[in-house]
C-alpha cells in the first residue's frame, strides 16, 4: 500500500470506469475492483498493482473511497443494496462517489442509506466520452457536502479536467441529466435531418458543411460529422440503449419536479424506437443509418 493514499475501490470498470481506473492507479492509489463480467480488460491495472474482488461488499472492506461508474439506477441500487452489496461492507468514514447517471429522486435515497451505515456521499457524474476517460479530462458535475468536495478533490482530478460543484446532494445527478438532454437530443435531431437529407438526395458532406457554418455547428455535429461522411462511428461511442436510458431519466425526473418535458418525450421514443430496432450496444451514430433506411 502507498504510505500516505487513500485505498481506492472502483466498481464499475467499463468503457469510462476503465479510463478512470487507469489513471488512478497512475497517480498512485491503491485500487480495488469489483470483478464483473461487464469490466473491460483489466491485466493492465492488475499489472500495476490494482487487486480484484468478487463483492461489492469486499470492496467496502478494504477501500477508503468507493467509486461508482455502473450503468444506472437499478445497477446502482443493486450494488448498494444487495445481499453482499455495499452496505454489508461498509466502514463508518468510507466516501462513496457515484460517477454513474441515475435518477436523482434515487440519488437522495441511496445517500440517505450511506450516511445511515457511518458513510459519507457524493453525486459525480461525467461527461465527455472513453477517450476524454482514459486521458484524464473528464468533465464532473459534483453534488453533495462541499467540505467533503473539497476533501475529494485531488482524487477527482486525477481522471477529470473540468470539475464543476452543483450543490447537494443530488444536484450532479440533476446537472447530468440536464445536459445529456441537451447533447443527446441535438444529435437526435442532427441524425434525423442526415437522415432526411439522404432521402431527399442531399450530398452528405454539403449538408455537414452547410450546418457546421450556420446554426447546426457545434459538439453533436462533429461528433457525428465521421458518420454521416464515412460510416465512421468512433465520434460518438454512446449506445442507443444508453441515450434511451439517459432520456427516460430526464423525464422522470422532469415529471416529479412538474417541469414541461414535450420535446423529451419525442427524443425518448426516437431513441426506444432506434434500440428496439439496432443489434445490442449499437452507437448512437447508427441511428443515422436506421432512420435513412426506416420503411414505415
Amino acid at each position: 500500500m502507498t504510505i500516505g493514499k487513500d485505498t481506492i475501490g472502483m466498481i464499475g470498470v467499463g468503457l469510462m470506469g476503465h479510463g478512470i481506473a487507469s489513471n488512478i492507479v497512475k497517480h498512485g492509489y491503491p485500487l480495488v475492483l469489483l470483478d464483473h463480467p461487464g469490466n473491460q480488460p483489466v491485466d493492465s491495472l492488475l499489472a500495476a498493482g490494482a487487486a480484484k474482488v468478487a463483492s461489492p461488499a469486499q470492496v467496502a472492506r478494504q477501500a477508503n473511497i468507493i467509486i461508482l461508474c455502473v450503468t444506472g439506477t437499478p445497477q446502482v441500487e443493486d450494488v448498494l443494496f444487495s445481499p453482499n452489496g455495499l452496505l454489508q461492507g461498509l466502514r463508518p468514514g468510507t466516501v462513496v462517489i457515484d460517477c454513474s447517471t441515475a435518477i436523482p429522486s434515487s440519488t437522495v435515497r441511496i445517500a440517505q442509506a450511506v450516511t445511515e451505515a457511518g458513510g459519507q456521499f457524493l453525486d459525480a457524474p461525467m461527461t465527455r466520452t472513453p477517450k476524454e476517460a482514459a486521458e484524464g479530462r473528464l468533465n464532473l458535475l459534483v453534488g453533495g457536502e462541499r467540505e467533503l468536495f473539497e476533501r475529494c478533490q485531488p482524487l477527482l482530478r486525477c481522471y477529470a479536467e473540468n470539475i464543476t460543484y452543483v450543490g447537494p446532494i443530488g444536484s450532479g445527478h440533476r446537472m447530468k441529466l440536464l445536459h445529456n438532454y441537451v447533447s443527446l437530443g441535438c444529435a437526435a435531431v442532427i441524425a434525423e435531418a442526415a437522415a432526411c437529407a439522404q432521402r431527399a438526395g442531399i450530398d452528405a458532406s454539403v449538408l455537414v458543411d452547410v450546418l457546421a457554418n450556420g446554426g447546426g455547428g457545434g459538439v453533436a455535429l462533429e461528433r457525428l460529422r465521421p458518420f454521416i461522411q464515412s460510416g465512421d462511428d468512433s465520434g460518438l461511442r454512446f449506445s442507443l440503449s444508453n441515450a434511451h436510458k439517459d432520456l427516460g431519466y430526464y423525464t422522470t425526473m422532469a415529471e416529479e419536479t412538474g417541469a414541461t418535458h414535450i420535446a423529451a418525450d419525442g427524443i425518448e421514443q426516437l431513441f426506444k424506437r432506434g434500440a428496439k430496432e439496432a443489434a445490442p450496444n449499437t452507437t448512437l451514430p447508427h441511428l443515422v443509418a436506421l432512420l435513412a433506411n426506416d420503411k414505415t
